[in-house]
């Protein structure tokens, strides 16, 4: 017979144990980290939660782990640090605030970049504060008195140098290249930021009439409204149907702009009709043919999504919808050819939650080339790190050999300030 604990509750009451012993931890400095301590130093910065709203069940999950970690190196004599802290989630919490001031009738040039930080450190405290109080109760062996925010003033300092570093050393660079660009945050985003999705959609043909009236060739796409800012049309050099065509022009239908037949090896010859449309300032591929023939960079979208005065007469519509209207458009003229189901990825914002549109944008890169190629040696060499299981080293491989500039810069106001100046005029040769 078991006898009976006294005052022991018959049910377990979390709120009076989590209190109890947070309290008990942090009065007595258990988990401080003490830089005199003679045991070996083992240190673990937190991975940031986001100040986008609570935690949730990974962030517990991931909690635990490391806890269990952190615990055991300490038991063990190690002189441990496991520093706490949340990061500003710039992209993530601009689009909270800004479906909040949308709610309002409202955008953030409305109520200007001043009123519109206040807001954001207003939602830091409220959520950052959620978090901390959450991660106390799961009761995390982390020395509070360390607490981080990543738009702390040293942080912002570390941000600075690290820039200023990179561009002495030559790997960061400013110029007008293709990016991912979020028409719904009205930012650039890097390709870790994005999202493809398996999408069923439509591909549609069309005629593109020679100049010279004879003949045409016919081409495809899923985003019809691109053809607006077309400036060639490709063929592979190999390709006996077309040989003769190279160097002939076409007239591009709603526009009435001559482009030419241009060779290029990038084209498949078995794909489609083996003609692919060129539309060097919205698609990297044909960014990368544009540049190799010298073509013009049409720009034909405005920053939140809609057609810009180059897009001609469906200039202000949103991008959808002016893709309704070019293919109405197109069958008026009986040029679209046929409209066949397709599925393919589509690149969504991950913060964003809409379609990226591939951009011509003047933005701030990381060279990323120089530092693949360390890695890659790494990875060839004696000491490469072990993928567990196997099949991951090539795609870390695959990943480093087609990896391209960073875009870093962000069309954001709350976040971290690139440290960088150009002059905008020039007065008295200053």
């Amino acid at each position: 017979m078991t006898a009976a604990v006294p005052n022991l509750s018959s049910q377990y009451d979390p709120s009076q144990t989590e209190s109890k012993w947070q309290s008990a931890w942090e009065d007595n400095a258990v988990f401080k980290a003490n830089p005199d301590h003679s045991g070996a130093p083992f240190c673990v910065v937190i991975p940031p939660p986001n100040v986008t709203g609570s935690l949730h069940m990974g962030h517990a999950f991931e909690s635990a782990l490391i806890d269990t970690l952190v615990r055991y190196q300490r038991m063990n004599g190690r002189n441990t640090l496991w520093l706490p802290g949340t990061d500003h989630a710039s992209i993530a919490v601009h689009n909270i605030l800004e479906k909040e001031l949308e709610s309002q009738g409202k955008t953030r040039k409305d109520v200007g970049r001043k009123k519109f930080l206040d807001r954001a450190w207003e939602w830091k405290e409220k959520s950052g504060g959620t978090i901390v109080n959450q991660l106390r109760k799961l009761g995390v062996s982390v020395d509070w008195t360390r607490e981080r925010f990543t738009l702390d003033e040293g942080l912002s300092q570390a941000v600075t140098q690290a820039f200023t570093k990179l561009y002495e050393e030559g790997l960061i660079y400013r110029g007008n290249y293709m990016v991912n660009w979020c028409p719904a945050s009205q930012s650039a985003v890097s390709d870790v930021e994005v999202e493809n999705k398996d999408v069923d959609g439509n591909l549609w043909h069309f005629r593109y009439p020679l100049t010279d009236g004879s003949g045409h060739v016919e081409v495809a796409t899923t985003r019809p409204e691109t053809m607006l800012g077309d400036t060639a049309v490709a063929v592979n050099p190999e390709d006996e149907r077309y040989r003769q065509m190279i160097g002939k022009t076409l007239t591009l239908p709603l526009v009435g702009r001559e482009i030419p037949i241009i060779a290029d090896s990038y084209v498949d010859k078995e794909f489609g009709t083996g003609c692919v449309k060129v539309t060097p300032a919205h698609d990297p591929n044909d960014f990368a043919m544009g540049e190799r023939h010298n073509l013009p960079m049409i720009t034909i979208m405005n920053k939140d999504g809609s057609m810009n005065e180059n897009a001609g007469q469906f200039a202000g519509l949103d991008r959808f919808e002016a893709r309704e209207q070019v293919l109405d458009a197109l069958e008026d003229v009986d040029v679209l050819v046929r409209v066949e189901a397709y599925q393919h990825s589509v690149p969504y914002s991950d913060r964003g939650k809409v379609p990226v549109e591939p951009l011509l944008s003047t933005q701030w890169f990381v060279k990323t080339r120089p530092l693949a190629d360390k890695a890659l040696d790494a990875l060839d060499s004696h000491q490469s790190p072990k993928f567990v299981p196997e099949r991951w080293t090539k795609v870390y491989r695959d990943w480093l050999v087609n990896l391209r500039d960073w875009c870093i810069s962000r069309q954001l106001w709350w976040g971290h300030q690139i440290p960088a100046w150009y002059a905008v005029s020039q007065t008295n040769g200053e």
